[in-house]
């Protein structure tokens, strides 16, 4: 079939000229088959091909040597080429083998060659004209193009080659559109160099509609704000055609109506390209660093054309309304922090408050008969009583026992004895009430945690003299443990911790950690100090006398100098 073409191209030389009169491209096996090619870094290359077609696809070309790994590409294919591309490349399947160059993109190393003829648009329908890249550096005629991997004078088209190398097409159609290669012959040194360059070829359509302002449409307001930066935008959609034919501008109106006050603000364009669809759009921006009051009062208009016609949008600034928080969320936002918070406060320390509350304040009234004791006394001895007794002498005894109330005895009389011996005698002989102690009035033999929760729910008040071997008992600590929850049960009940030896609750620290509800407690419960060595305990009998409950027995049975004001 080739033979039969060639044939007829002698006898009839003017079917192979066709409509440019030009001579027809030979072909280019034997071209391709160069063993030195020259490409552009950055553009794209087409890996040499000798085979028929049908077996391009079975050929790949692989870069030897150290550092060559990954560089293999099939026939045919088209990459971006760069330096590291490099090397000599041989072909499975065939005897081809080449050496390919990439140059950089520089005036120096390319020389004439440079030239930005990389892109070109063609109208459809109509006659057009791809130039190699650098063909004014020569008189070169000889020059071969290709489309895909194939040679464009084999492909079924009309073509034909001007003198100075570059690609016609006597008709222009929608499927032309694509990467073109052309392959110019350069003798350096005695070495024949293949120099392959691109060029990406788009075809157009024919425009018939001026073009559409998507954005924004007729006259908007934006609203800005002082002292901030903004942008005005412009989208608009065009026809496909050539980038001369459209303009996208952004003219400021400074007075008027009239064009001549009209002035041309810098419009950076962006442009994007649907091919399916044989249109693009094109964003026009103009950047405003900070606004003023003078934008405001100006007017803004977007003006679009094409060979057709133009459109036109206009768009006017507007300072925004500020939302005053204040008003709308900061309340709101407050109070429901506030309310959070308090939730969380009385999470944590509710215990604390319960303990405070049934303290302070008495839900439930108090009917003594109820009750079989007044006190229950818990504390620790420590020296024994017997031992505490004999340090006093009979004139100092015979005081204390006489009935004198300790807000009336001469100073340092009573107080030289432990408080845990003068307390029982002051609460249960001067002043009158039922005491209970465990190691008396509890029958022995029996559980001691029954005793102790009975004993509590039998009386009308707790007193627990606390002191560093109290907070070191772990039988001690049960009883004002027990009382804690029986407090939290049962608001008629009275706790009152009284520390003994010591100026500052914080300064006991027992051997074992105290449980949780102990040590919560001890910080919110209201208790009372007791130091035998301070010049005066008055002061201490009396709150400890209002601290405790109704007094039980008549005022008029009592002996006069046993009268207590409360």
């Amino acid at each position: 079939m080739q033979t039969i073409r060639i044939f007829f191209s002698f006898i009839f030389p003017i079917f192979s000229e066709e409509c440019c009169g030009g001579r027809p491209e030979r072909k280019t096996a034997e071209r391709d088959a160069n063993r030195h090619y020259r490409a552009v870094e950055g553009e794209m290359f087409l890996m040499p091909c000798i085979e028929s077609v049908s077996s391009h696809n079975n050929t790949v070309c692989s870069a030897a040597g150290e550092g060559a790994e990954g560089r293999s590409f099939h026939c045919g294919t088209k990459f971006s080429v760069e330096a590291k591309h490099s090397g000599k490349y041989t072909c499975s399947g065939s005897k081809l083998s080449f050496h390919l160059q990439v140059v950089k993109r520089s005036e120096s190393s390319l020389g004439c060659f440079l030239s930005e003829e990389n892109s070109v648009e063609l109208l459809i329908k109509k006659g057009g004209t791809v130039p190699c890249p650098g063909h004014t550096c020569s008189n070169n005629t000889d020059t071969i193009w290709y489309k895909d991997h194939k040679a464009v004078s084999e492909q079924n088209r009309k073509s034909c080659q001007t003198w100075n190398g570059a690609l016609y097409l006597c008709r222009v159609f929608a499927l032309d559109t694509g990467v073109y290669f052309c392959d110019r012959q350069i003798l350096e040194q005695g070495v024949n160099w293949t120099f392959r360059r691109a060029v990406n070829v788009t075809v157009i359509h024919n425009v018939s509609d001026p073009p559409t302002i998507l954005y924004p449409g007729g006259n908007a307001i934006q609203d800005v704000e002082l002292g901030l930066p903004h942008t005005l935008e412009c989208r608009v959609r065009f026809t496909f055609e050539t980038k001369s034919s459209r303009e996208v501008l952004w003219y400021m109106w400074n007075y008027g109506c009239k064009t001549e006050n009209m002035t041309l603000l810098p419009t950076e364009e962006e442009f994007r390209q649907f091919p399916e669809t044989s249109e693009c759009e094109v964003f026009g921006r103009v950047h405003i660093e900070q606004v003023t009051r003078q934008h405001l009062n100006q007017r803004y208009t977007c003006i679009a054309r094409n060979i057709i016609g133009n459109s036109s949008a206009t768009i006017q600034l507007k300072e925004k309304t500020r939302v005053k928080w204040s008003s709308l969320v900061e309340y709101p936002v407050a109070s429901l922090l506030f309310v959070a918070g308090l939730g969380i406060v009385l999470r944590v320390k509710w215990l604390e408050i319960q303990l405070l509350c049934r303290s302070y304040f008495k839900h439930r009234k108090q009917d003594g008969d109820e009750k079989e004791f007044d006190v229950f006394l818990s504390c620790v001895w420590s020296p024994s009583p017997a031992e505490v007794e004999g340090i006093l002498t009979n004139s100092d005894e015979d005081a204390c026992l006489t009935g004198v109330d300790p807000l009336t005895t001469r100073e340092g009389v009573c107080t030289q004895r432990p408080l845990e011996v003068v307390l029982p005698r002051v609460i249960e002989e001067q002043w009158g009430y039922r005491l209970c102690l465990l190691e008396r009035d509890v029958a022995p033999g029996g559980a001691f945690t029954n005793d102790v929760v009975l004993a509590i729910q039998r009386s009308r008040m707790l007193i627990c003299l606390l002191s560093a071997d109290y907070l070191s008992n772990s039988n001690a600590v049960f009883v004002l443990e027990s009382g804690i929850q029986a407090l939290l049960q049962n608001s008629a009940l009275k706790l009152l911790p009284i520390w003994t030896g010591r100026a500052s609750a914080s300064l006991v620290q027992p051997d074992s950690p105290l449980p949780t509800l102990v040590q919560r407690a001890l910080k919110v419960l209201p208790s009372l100090d007791w130091t035998s060595a301070q010049p005066s305990t008055s002061g201490f009998w009396r709150s400890l006398r209002k601290a405790m409950p109704d007094q039980r027995v008549k005022l008029d049975s009592l002996a006069p100098n046993q009268l207590i004001l409360t």
